[in-house]
């Protein structure tokens, strides 16, 4: 009987898999179990450790054979036999010397890194087949498929969450940290996690994805960098991440040799999949992948990038990650991506790949502003381009890196142009800013319509952050560049904004004169997007004169097209005013309460961070009104904060003069001086 050998290092976490490991080997419906993986994930350690304590249960014995310097299949069989103790017969098959000697014995057989070896899992199907008490726990960076085969996905250690960390002592239980801590202090005893140092810690955790593999090459780092210098050294983890223990297996000593060993078991096809999909930063639709990959070469059809998805999906070279009922992603762990990142450079393929895929994105933002703007699939777009927000700012990477190289900046206007709702409705207006702000410093030579488009997102957004002499530069350079080309829409669209410039800066004749011409527009072309915008700014600008009626005429008129259109952010932006008006007026004090929580559950379904924060506001002066001081404190420093997020200065402006007057409801004249002369 094989004698176990003793690891040199305790197993850090995997308590849940190592049960569920042992219940299913416990299983008589179980008899061939493969824990698959990715490179580096623990495979081996977290096997090892599962059939420690197993010979009670097999009464013949439990084996392990090592595979890790077996790239012949043909070898397999010899060194199952080698291990078992069987010997080897000029005139008979190892396959049937292995069945004889197997099947009237009761032991469970460990197969440690099968994935080199693969094409002979024929040959386990057979021992299985003919040896009823045999059992099979194998561990792969791929599935085998075979009838009898139970998968058993190995997934990296929990990383901590850095923006919510816990208290030393239950950030130190974390298993990423504790496998961390752990290695650490056997190259440097003193080692310890601190008030100063947990936050680098669990970053480190984090770019390393919890694999064991790369924390334990990290914390070897530990006698010579401090966490800090090491953080700042995994940008590039491949070449930090070296100088394993001289006791594993080649393959094991560098986080780069563990990655190729996966890499060069791949067909050529799959590699080339493999580096064009490290593209993706932090994953992709599916839909995505096939249609980056389907645009880089013409035998790249949807069904063979499909069936190499599922194949990588297959090898632990990229994950899936989304609800049952959705769109699936394929997800890279990042030390991987940067692995394939770096073979899509030695290929030369990087430029041709990042094109393709900064293409696709155009395409997608495109089609998901006219979706924005209908409303009919808000709700499906506007989660589609928060999780694609990483691959959008790679392409915008790319479109300004063009730009600068001397190339035509049209894509990266038109990105620009197409991203505004999107920048809008998430509150991601300094970024929208600073990309168009460098996109139209390069504009020269690109077709007029992007220039334009390019221009009114850039004046847009300008103006929600009370820049207003940049949004009326902005906005008169694009109306004068809107008319020239014929473009009514895009008129009506600059109209609108040096309207809503002109009503903050108080000449307010001057404002309802644009915006009624922007509405006039609206109306010539039947845009009933622009049209519910430019009756609610009117609305507003009504409202703001104590003009109740006419806006409410006007907000009633902008609410119903809002309905038709199905479009619930521009419903909230109506009903918001309405409730506003009627707190003004105080028409009926005791619904408006309710009404304003019933928009906030509309803002919120779209994620609308200009109009949450108006929620609060108003909220805030509800509630202060009715004399629920502390209320109304927590409604304006929820909308101050939120403000402050967007940048929005004249929100700023509004929830810092509610505290104020909070401050002076409780009598505490000084904050209450302060806060309005900080608004």
């Amino acid at each position: 009987m094989q004698e176990l050998r003793i690891e040199p290092t305790p197993l850090i976490g995997r308590e849940r898999e190592l049960v569920a490991i042992r219940q299913m080997l416990h299983r008589e419906d179980v008899r061939l179990l493969t824990l698959i993986g990715p490179a580096g994930v623990g495979k081996t350690r977290l096997a090892m450790q599962a059939v420690q304590e197993q010979h009670e249960f097999f009464a013949d014995g439990v084996f392990v054979i090592l595979l890790a310097q077996i790239n012949d299949s043909e070898q397999v069989l010899p060194a199952l036999a080698h291990t078992l103790g069987i010997r080897e017969v000029a005139d008979r098959p190892m396959l049937e010397r292995l069945v004889e000697g197997l099947k009237e014995r009761h032991v469970l057989l460990l197969l440690d890194n099968f994935e080199q070896v693969v094409s002979a899992a024929f040959y386990l199907a057979e021992l299985l087949a003919r040896c009823s008490r045999l059992k099979l726990l194998v561990t792969s960076r791929e599935a085998f498929h075979l009838r009898a085969e139970h998968e058993f996905a190995v997934a990296p250690l929990e990383i901590p969450n850095p923006s919510q960390l816990p208290d030393l002592t239950t950030l130190s239980r974390n298993e990423s940290v504790a496998l961390f801590l752990e290695r650490a202090q056997a190259v440097k005893a003193d080692f310890l996690l601190t008030p100063a140092n947990a936050a680098v810690v669990a970053q480190i955790c984090v770019r390393l994805d919890g694999l064991p593999l790369a924390l334990e090459l990290a914390a070897a780092r530990i006698k010579l960098l401090p966490p800090r210098a090491l953080l700042a050294r995994l940008s590039q983890r491949l070449q930090v991440l070296t100088g394993g223990a001289r006791d594993l297996p080649p393959h094991q000593q560098t986080l780069r040799a563990t990655l190729a060993w996966s890499y060069n078991l791949l067909s050529a096809r799959e590699k080339r999949l493999f580096r064009w999909l490290s593209i993706f930063d932090r994953g992709c639709a599916l839909e995505a992948a096939e249609a980056v990959c389907t645009a880089l070469v013409s035998d790249a059809s949807g069904a063979p990038v499909l069936e190499g998805i599922a194949s990588l999906l297959d090898k632990s070279l990229l994950q899936r990650a989304s609800a049952d009922d959705e769109e699936p992603r394929c997800v890279m762990l990042e030390t991987v991506r940067d692995y394939g990142l770096e073979c899509l450079a030695a290929c030369g393929e990087m430029e041709a790949v990042r094109q393709a895929h900064a293409y696709y994105y155009l395409l997608l933002a495109e089609q998901a502003e006219q979706e924005l703007a209908s409303g009919v699939q808000q709700d499906m777009y506007l989660a589609r381009l928060k999780w694609e927000h990483d691959n959008l700012r790679a392409a915008m990477r790319y479109m300004l890196e063009q730009a600068e190289a001397g190339r035509s900046s049209e894509m990266a206007l038109r990105l620009g142009g197409a991203l505004l709702p999107f920048w809008m409705m998430q509150g991601y207006w300094s970024e929208g800013r600073a990309f168009l702000r460098q996109a139209l410093t390069m504009r020269e030579g690109a077709a007029v319509s992007a220039q334009a488009k390019a221009l009114a997102a850039a004046g847009k957004l300008a103006f929600q952050q009370g820049d207003y002499d940049q949004a009326e530069k902005l906005a008169g350079e694009n109306l004068g560049l809107f008319r020239e080309i014929g473009d009514t829409r895009g008129s009506a669209l600059a109209l609108e904004i040096l309207g809503m410039v002109a009503w903050n800066r108080g000449n307010l004749s001057s404002a309802q004169a644009l915006l009624q011409e922007a509405l006039a527009l609206y109306k010539q072309t039947n845009d009933k997007e622009g049209m519910v915008n430019s009756l609610f700014a009117l609305a507003w600008l009504l409202r703001s004169q104590g003009e109740y009626n006419r806006a409410r005429v006007l907000c009633e008129e902008s609410l119903a097209l809002s309905g038709d259109l199905g479009d619930t952010r521009r419903v909230a932006d109506a009903q918001l005013l309405m409730a506003q008006m009627l707190f003004d007026t105080q028409a009926a004090p005791t619904t408006v309460r309710s009404q304003v929580e019933d928009v906030l559950v509309l803002y919120r379904q779209v994620e609308d961070k200009e109009g949450i924060a108006a929620c609060f506001h108003l909220s805030g002066q509800i509630t202060l009104l009715q004399g629920e001081t502390e209320e109304a404190r927590s409604w304006f420093e929820q909308s101050v904060a939120l403000h402050k997020e967007l940048g929005h200065q004249a929100g700023l402006a509004w929830a810092v003069s509610g505290l104020a007057r909070v401050a002076l409801a409780q009598s505490d004249y000084v904050a209450a001086r302060n806060r309005y002369e900080e608004s």
